[in-house]
């Protein structure tokens, strides 16, 4: 049996260039649309605090990311689909996944007031998101080593202050590269299972990964603000 690879250790090759590729175009093309989907949210519920917009969030993240893992299960079982076919909607999934992901932290973000566009502090805050335990470990231990740890706030606030920011984000993308793809192609077996065996694992697998980012985010962005900034 190969060794395992040590947390640390940078993972290269053409399928992290794929995952960590589709992962920056996910932050990309979802900045701007979740910050206008939580104005808008504002917008429609005037009299809601920032806890229950997030919840809002929370619920529509849990519910987008179940049905679509359900979906592609079902799918993959429908007779006359092929095993590279069904892969190929398994993959589609998997972006689909990354790009709520990214959507769901920068809203989370917005709703905590958290700006997101100072140097790569957004791509630094999804992969944290991503990685779950082990993303808000490595961000803890960044802020800590750079003396963040002294000001208050939640680790999403004391994140904007730490140097060497591109340092962080690469040791966070190569952990990242390697985690997702292990879990995805885990669960991508369970997902070719025939019947509804397939959509109930789909479904699950992803609600069960889509729960871990909630928790991450919760830890990493703290408890919401008890209300709206006066601007």
């Amino acid at each position: 049996m190969p060794e395992p690879v040590p947390a640390d250790t940078e993972v290269s090759g053409p399928l992290a260039g794929v995952v960590t590729g589709a992962l920056r175009k996910a932050i990309r093309s979802q900045t701007g649309v979740a910050r206008t989907y939580v104005r808008k949210l504002r917008e429609s519920h005037p009299d809601e605090s920032p806890t229950r917009i997030r919840e809002r969030l929370d619920s529509r993240f849990l519910t987008m990311v179940t049905a679509s893992g359900a979906a592609v299960g079902a799918t993959a079982a429908v007779p006359g689909v092929g095993t590279v076919l069904a892969f190929g909607a398994i993959g589609a999934e998997s972006l689909v996944f990354l790009e709520a992901t990214a959507f769901y932290t920068l809203a989370v973000a917005e709703v905590h007031g958290v700006d997101v566009r100072v140097g790569e502090h957004e791509e630094l805050l999804v992969m944290t998101i991503m990685l779950g335990a082990s993303g808000t470990a490595i961000l803890s231990n960044a802020v800590s080593t750079s003396g963040g740890a002294s000001v208050g706030g939640s680790l999403a606030n004391r994140s904007l202050r730490i140097p060497g920011l591109k340092e962080v984000n690469r040791r966070m993308m190569s952990r990242f590269a390697r985690k997702f793809a292990v879990k995805r192609a885990t669960l991508a077996m369970g997902k070719l299972a025939p019947a509804g065996i397939g959509a109930a694992v789909g479904g699950w697998g992803n609600r069960r990964l889509g729960r871990t980012v909630v928790n991450a985010a919760a830890t990493t962005f703290g408890t919401p603000p008890d209300s709206w900034p006066a601007s």
